[in-house]
């Protein structure tokens, strides 16, 4: 039997006869593109998706594909324990982690932008939000809320009973509402406030940068202990503003930006000496910047060079 091997997940895959792949590994990359969005959304890190996913492949390949019955909602359940898993674990590293930790920053495809829904369940403000659950409250809300997954499903997923489910599924959605953004703000909205902000960022314009920020504007920053970050997140538009131009002044540096899109929203990549430092998200609403987002540690950096695919299906 032949092998193909898929860069993605690193994992020798046998082929039919023919080169046709074997349903096992059809079925898998069938349902690739949704098994990381799960993944994604529950951890917050590609490495960590990866990881998972890779774990579920392992996992998917032992199995009889003759008493599988919906093979979709199989592969979900694999995916969400395999994460499970490493959320828990991952929550135990994050003690240890310097400074402010932000999701890793997704390089993604315009289809996303357009998708609503998708977006903002991936986007930097909402991700931040879903920080604050418990692992299993965020599993719950994740499959419930974002994929639709029934009561049913997702209780043998969690290894919980559907009433249990319907419980934390209560308490975490009433947790995200009260602390997610008020406003879903359209891309072209989001884009027409970052650029005011890069115009007055690239021109060291404080009154432009104050323009831009709303008056309890919030700035975190992830360096990881890896580059420079302030260990605590900033808030007010003036200490915002001051901190930026009065740290350029300083630092002496070309630093430059551009747009992308991260996550979803629109975003900048900034460069200093044609080198990449960051990625820096914004959250917008009313019209000027409630919180920024800027990841630096350079680990965090290594899926902005290429899109991500992510579904919601």
């Amino acid at each position: 039997m032949n092998e193909h091997r898929d860069t993605a997940t690193g994992t020798a895959e046998p082929m039919a006869g023919g080169g046709r792949m074997d349903p096992a590994t059809e079925a898998f990359l069938a349902h690739r593109n949704l098994l990381f969005t799960v993944a994604y959304e529950m951890l917050g890190s590609a490495a960590d998706a990866e990881d998972a996913l890779q774990e579920t492949w392992l996992r998917w390949v032992k199995i009889d594909l003759g008493q599988v019955h919906d093979q979709r909602a199989y592969l979900v359940r694999i995916t969400t324990r395999r994460s499970l898993d490493r959320l828990r674990a991952l929550r135990r590293r994050k003690e240890d982690y310097v400074g402010p930790w932000l999701p890793e920053p997704l390089l993604t495809a315009p289809d996303v932008a357009e998708d609503v829904e998708l977006a903002e369940s991936v986007s930097m403000a909402l991700m931040l939000v879903l920080e604050t659950l418990s692992p299993t409250e965020r599993a719950v809300f994740v499959l419930r809320e974002v994929f639709s997954i029934s009561h049913e499903e997702i209780a043998a997923a969690v290894g919980k009973t559907p009433a249990a489910v319907r419980q934390i599924a209560h308490r975490a959605r009433r947790h995200v509402e009260a602390r997610r953004p008020r406003e879903v703000v359209s891309p072209s909205q989001t884009r027409a406030v970052l650029e005011s902000f890069q115009r007055a960022l690239d021109t060291r314009d404080l009154q432009g940068l104050l323009d831009a920020l709303a008056p309890q504007v919030v700035l975190v920053s992830d360096g990881g202990g890896v580059k420079q970050a302030a260990p605590q997140p900033i808030t007010g538009a003036d200490k915002v503003a001051r901190m930026i131009v009065d740290g350029l002044g300083k630092a002496r540096v070309a630093l430059t930006s551009e747009p992308t899109v991260v996550n979803g929203t629109p975003a900048l990549v900034l460069r200093v000496d044609g080198e990449i430092d960051g990625v820096l998200a914004a959250r917008v609403e009313d019209a000027r910047i409630t919180g920024l987002y800027y990841v630096r540690n350079p680990q965090k950096l290594t899926r902005i060079a290429s899109a991500t695919s992510l579904t919601l299906r």
